[in-house]
Parts: structure tokens; sequence; C-alpha cells
């Protein structure tokens, strides 16, 4: 159990470890309280390797707090595209403004204060704190739950707030000043020379998460012979890699069909803004309805809509996979006579029509859309087969 093993003995060599293996990524080599936040916000539920550009893209744009703070929102969900879960950006929006009118434009070096914005928990707080600021506070995230609960075998489900509560505790413990690392034995010190600008709390804490990442990795597949904790890791010893860490069953997800409409009307496509709360609140996407529509269903959808549509062609199905739902996609490509719109923006029916060539560029569409997105710029041909008609 994590509470009973001697956690001392993991630090020494696990940092060692970082220092030779740590990675070189955009947001460790300038560590400002900024930067780590905006990173660690993209690092949830994405891959490094898939954060890098975004995140070196929104640093170009927004390069501060108050650029942040000022963002428009379409601008900055533009920024954001791809990588989903919006409300991380629009949280940190709110939390930049927060920053802003009460903290004098600088996040705050208080762990406790951190807590307090927008979006950010206990995780979020604990990596800025510990990184940014060198404040002795964990930063626990699932790659760190692992890496613990096999190098002490404990099997308790990781699921549960209690035993996260609980890891942060013992973490906090071994962190603190009168924990490993302001010991009275002088020469562990020697690490302070060494970590990241004499930054030992925030070295500590990207180390387990770096060993989690690259190391220890999920699924039953650890690289053990790269480990620093190899040769008193007790999952190791026991053979319960492959059954740690303990992670309760996740609720099976929801399946929804839905067809998704491409409404061309000459240079220009239909786009729709979704609710401001709830699923891909705030976003573009293209016009959509529940069910699996057949293609005279569409034709019938489209004519009450007041258009009058010429041609349809049929698309591939697609699927996207939200964390609670699943939407399984049929696809339409239409093209209706042309209605005199003359500017972007005009609305027909709670749809906008935009600049076909341009409209990816300048509207956020939700990744769950991908695949139909190229079809916004494409005109239909005019070659027809069972899947493509006039209408």
């Amino acid at each position: 159990m994590i509470k009973d093993f001697e956690l001392e003995k993991i630090v020494e060599p696990l940092l060692g470890w970082f220092i030779e293996n740590a990675r070189i990524l955009p947001w460790r080599t300038e560590p400002t309280p900024y930067r780590v936040w905006v990173s660690e916000i993209m690092l949830q539920q994405t891959r490094v390797e898939a954060v890098k550009p975004y995140f070196e893209r929104f640093m170009r744009v927004l390069p501060g707090i108050k650029d942040l703070a000022e963002c428009p929102e379409d601008e900055l969900l533009k920024l954001w595209e791809g990588l989903g879960y919006y409300n991380r950006v629009r949280n940190m929006q709110k939390a930049a403004i927060e920053v802003m009118e009460n903290h004098g434009g600088e996040l705050p070096a208080d762990y406790g204060k951190l807590l307090g914005l927008k979006g950010i928990g206990s995780y979020t707080a604990g990596a800025v704190a510990s990184i940014a600021y060198g404040i002795p506070v964990p930063a626990v995230d699932g790659n760190v739950l692992r890496v613990l609960t096999r190098v002490t075998a404990d099997d308790t489900d990781i699921m549960r707030q209690s035993f996260r509560t609980e890891t942060e505790r013992v973490l906090a413990a071994l962190m603190c000043e009168n924990g490993i690392f302001f010991p009275k034995n002088k020469d562990i010190l020697k690490w302070k020379e060494k970590v990241y600008r004499e930054n030992l709390p925030g070295a500590f804490n990207q180390a387990l998460m770096e060993l989690g990442a690259t190391v220890c990795l999920p699924n039953g597949a650890p690289l053990c012979e790269k480990c620093p904790w190899q040769e008193f890791c007790r999952a190791r010893e026991e053979g319960l890699l492959d059954s740690l860490p303990v992670k309760a069953k996740a609720k099976e997800r929801k399946i929804e069909k839905r067809t998704v409409l491409i409404i061309r009307d000459g240079d220009k496509v239909a786009i729709h803004k979704r609710p401001e709360k709830g699923l891909l609140a705030g976003l573009y996407e293209l016009p959509n309805v529940e069910g699996e529509l057949q293609q005279e269903e569409v034709l019938s959808l489209v004519k009450e809509m007041n258009f009058r549509p010429i041609h349809i062609r049929k698309l591939e199905a697609a699927k996207h996979v939200f964390s609670h739902i699943e939407w399984q996609m049929t696809g339409y490509a239409i093209r209706v006579e042309e209605e005199g719109f003359e500017e972007d923006g005009e609305e027909n029916h709670q749809l906008i029509f935009v600049d076909a060539e341009h409209a990816k560029e300048r509207y956020a569409i939700p990744s769950a859309f991908a695949a139909y997105a190229e079809y916004m710029n494409i005109k239909l041909g005019v070659k027809k087969d069972k899947e493509e008609a006039d209408a």
C-alpha cells in the first residue's frame, strides 16, 4: 500500500533518472507560470506530441495572461480547434480575467489561491505551484497514480477520489519542509544544484509524470529494464504489472445516431452555432439532426427549411467518441438553388451561410465533424451513381 511504503527511497533514483532522460518540451525550457498553466490544461486528455504545435501557436498569438483575457471568443475557440473539451479554454479565459482583476495580472504563487481559479483543480494547481514557483506541493495525475500503485503494489481503485486525496496527502508529507526534500542528511542536497535551476519540487513532480509517460506505460506494458525503481518495485516482484493499477470500468457510452448535412448554395456553405450550454457549447457546426435519415427524408427536411435542393450525394459513415457519448453519423452533401445571400453571417432558419473556401479557416468546427469538414469547400460533381443524384 502507498501509505505503508517507504517512499523516501524512490526520490534519489527517480531524480537521477530524470536528469538523464527528461524530454525537451517547449513549456519545460521556459517554465513561466503562464506557460506551465497553458501546457497543463492542454495536456489534459491529449498526448504530448499532439499538444506541441497547439502550444507554440497559442503562445505566439496569446503570449500573456492579458492577451488571453481579452481574446475574442471565436478567435480563442479557433486557436483551440482540434484539442476538444472546449470548456477547458473557456475556463482558462475566465480564470485569466479573474487574475487580471484580482491578482495584478500574475498567477498567484499560492496553491490555495490557484485552486480558487476557474478550471484549476488540485493537479493543475500543484503543477503550476511546484514547476513555476518551486512550492513543495504534489501534482497527482493518472501517470503518477499508475507508477505509485505499481511500485507499492497497491490494488486500491485509482478512480476513487478518497484514494487520490490520500496519495496527495502522502506525497505532500514527503515534500514538506520536514520531509525528504529538506533532510538533515546534506548529501541529497546535491540534487538542488543539478535539477532544473534548483527547483526540486517541480523536478520531482515532473519526474513522476515523465516516468509514467515514457517508461511505466499503461495496459501492462511497462519498460521495466529502463525504470530507476526496478530493484524494489513490488508489482514487478509479485508479477502484478498486468493487473495494476486497478481502475473501475467506466459506464458504457450512450450511442446516438445523427445525420449531418453539408448544405451548399453556390460558393457558400451552411453552418450553425450550438447553444451556449451543453455539449460543444457555443461552437459552430455543420447542421445535423438526430437519427439516421434516408435520402428522401433528407430531401424533405431540406425542403421544410425552405431550400430548393437540386443535387444530393450520400457520404461515407463516420463516428466520433466523446467521453460519455458516441456519435454514429451519416452524411449528405446537398446543393441548393442559390438564394441570393450576399455576405457571411446572413441567417436562414438559424443557419449561417459563410464563404465555403475560408469557412474552416475562420470558424472553429469541432473535430466531431472532421470526416465531413473536407466537403465544405468542395463543389459537388456531376457524376451520379446510386448514392448520388439530382433532387
